[in-house]
């Protein structure tokens, strides 16, 4: 998702902005474009869409587009109408059913839900195709990819550079589609035509390129089980790199990166972190979950965003101490923790952002070892907030969840779900954590190329995986730090010879969390049955509790340090 990180909103490679007709923030969007995720009505949740064949014209010069979207879907009940999301902004011209015009009666969208009145009725497991001609100036994106929109860019010499994003707001941006986590569609075909000099990289496959009489180009992608909101537009007259992988599980996975003329050296620089970070996923979680199609990055001229085998990248080639691009590393994360995987409500997206920010300190780790993993893991401690649970129980929009003033936990998903991985980790171990994650991406232990599907997942799902696989009733851990907002305090009293370390936890929820404790460089794990534990000390021996910083627990000094740090900034 949105990328986060320590020095947070890291602004992306050098860009010109386009000579605009339309500024950002422009047209303006209804609140139901805006809202993605949510309570869905009866109507759309029985709705699944089969294939998507979107067909796409952009316009640079008039900073527009023009489409046809031929959806084929189905119902588990029976529908009289069809609620499809679209940006009014993108007025429909002519719609079909089944190959039969409707009258312009038949439609109408005034608040960006298109609702197509059906000829007759569409019966429960029936399908319908449903043909949809549209077209207009798509919404500005302001600040992407915090929020979203198009990006009308100019490369350095003055080239169109175009992007999208809509994790946000949503596929209804562009495309007219069901704006939900399930309103996946299972096959998409997209076919994208750009001005004479301008390559389209997008999701999956790449069928073919085909030359128009005027010098256009319509490039033709086939993929599979995109996220709605990672259906996405590229266009820049870019160069392109490829090579191959050699996976562990016997495939070989082309690699592909598309980039601005003019930036080969760092090009060539980051294409060289493909195949060694993809060799940690394997290694670590499982199969690359798109082998069949591609691992494709593509640069873009805002910082980046997990679209499904093309990953948006602005980072501008960074140097950083821990060896790595942070920004490539953690959108490739999101193959697995997102496409491969995705939450089925965006209450549950620290699945996708909590794994995803993890594996950066566990990618260091595995380059390095336990120093840079723990330099790592103290950033992210640092910046968490603790203002709101990671997990509500609620069904909930995206803007809900990442966005602190609407009352989500925003960058704690982030940073607060990896050290909530990271105690889990050091709880149960290495090997059963693995066994966890490759459950949980893949629904089975023994993933091989061809043996899965994507799949959608639950925080409850996540906690059932981990009581199977340990074979112990873990909802106490994750009823403390995931449906709480404040940390759990470790209480400490020394005297007579004994060290006594209580648990005090929100609402006093139960917390037998074993404690490492150090006594004269001895380290020993006390037993916290009920949330209570004790160790003789010597009353002259040096103590130091949790002395490898295995636990996420409330602390004072960054409390304080953060209090201060607010102060500064004001």
């Amino acid at each position: 998702m949105k990328p986060f990180h320590i020095a947070l909103l890291l602004v992306g490679a050098a860009v010109s902005p386009a000579h605009a007709q339309v500024a950002p923030g422009e047209p303006p969007i209804t609140a139901n474009t805006q809202s993605s995720g949510g309570p869905i009505d009866l109507e759309r949740a029985a709705l699944r869409l089969d294939h998507v064949d979107l067909a796409i014209e952009v316009f640079p010069d008039t900073q527009r587009l023009q489409g046809v979207a031929t959806l084929t879907l189905h119902s588990t009940a029976p529908q009289r109408r069809l609620l499809i999301d679209l940006d009014k902004n993108l007025p429909v011209t002519a719609v079909s059913v089944d190959g039969r015009p409707l009258p312009r009666t038949g439609w109408s969208n005034p608040e960006g839900r298109l609702t197509i009145s059906l000829p007759e009725t569409l019966a429960a497991g029936s399908r319908a195709v449903v043909r949809i001609a549209y077209g207009g100036t798509p919404h500005v994106a302001v600040r992407a990819p915090w929020d979203d929109g198009i990006v009308w860019a100019k490369t350095p010499d003055g080239k169109p550079w175009i992007a999208t994003t809509a994790e946000g707001y949503g596929c209804d941006l562009f495309w007219p589609c069901l704006d939900f986590p399930a309103g996946e569609p299972a096959k998409v075909d997209l076919h994208i035509t750009v001005p004479k000099g301008l390559s389209a990289p997008s999701n999956g496959i790449l069928l073919k390129v085909e030359t128009l009489p005027d010098g256009r180009t319509t490039w033709h992608w086939h993929a599979r089980s995109p996220n709605p909101y990672s259906v996405v537009l590229n266009i820049a007259p870019y160069a392109e790199i490829k090579g191959s992988y050699e996976s562990r599980f016997g495939n070989r996975i082309p690699l592909q990166y598309w980039h601005l003329p003019g930036r080969e050296a760092g090009a060539r620089g980051l294409f060289a972190e493909f195949a060694p970070t993809l060799d940690f996923f394997e290694a670590n979680v499982g199969p690359y979950p798109w082998g069949d199609e591609k691992l494709g990055v593509v640069e873009t001229p805002h910082l980046g965003m997990e679209h499904q085998t093309i990953n948006a990248y602005g980072n501008n080639y960074r140097k950083a101490p821990e060896g790595y691009d942070w920004l490539f590393q953690h959108e490739l994360a999101h193959e697995w923790f997102g496409n491969q995987m995705s939450a089925a409500n965006w209450d549950d997206y620290w699945l996708h952002e909590g794994y995803g920010q993890y594996m950066q300190p566990l990618y260091g780790r595995w380059r390095e070892g336990e120093a840079r993993y723990a330099v790592m893991m103290d950033k992210f401690r640092n910046q968490i907030a603790n203002k709101a649970p990671i997990v509500s129980g609620r069904i909930l929009t995206e803007e809900e969840v990442y966005e602190e003033e609407k009352g989500g936990p925003g960058g704690d998903i982030y940073v607060k779900g990896a050290w909530v991985l990271h105690t889990l980790r050091n709880l149960i171990g290495d090997k059963d954590f693995w066994e966890v994650t490759r459950r949980l991406v893949y629904g089975r232990p023994d993933p091989k190329p061809g043996n899965f599907q994507p799949r959608f997942a639950t925080t409850p799902e996540y906690v059932g995986i981990v009581n199977q696989v340990t074979g112990k009733d873990m909802t106490w851990f994750f009823d403390v730090y995931l449906r709480e907002a404040a940390l759990p305090e470790l209480l400490q009293t020394r005297e007579s010879g004994r060290l006594t370390l209580k648990w005090k936890t929100p609402n006093d929820r139960p917390f037998p969390l074993p404690v490492e404790v150090e006594v004269g460089g001895k380290v020993e794990t006390v037993a916290m049955e009920g949330g209570t534990g004790s160790i003789a000390v010597p009353a002259d021996a040096h103590v130091v509790v949790d002395p490898n910083a295995r636990i996420l627990k409330r602390s004072e000094a960054v409390e304080a340090y953060q209090a201060d740090a607010r102060r500064r900034e004001q």
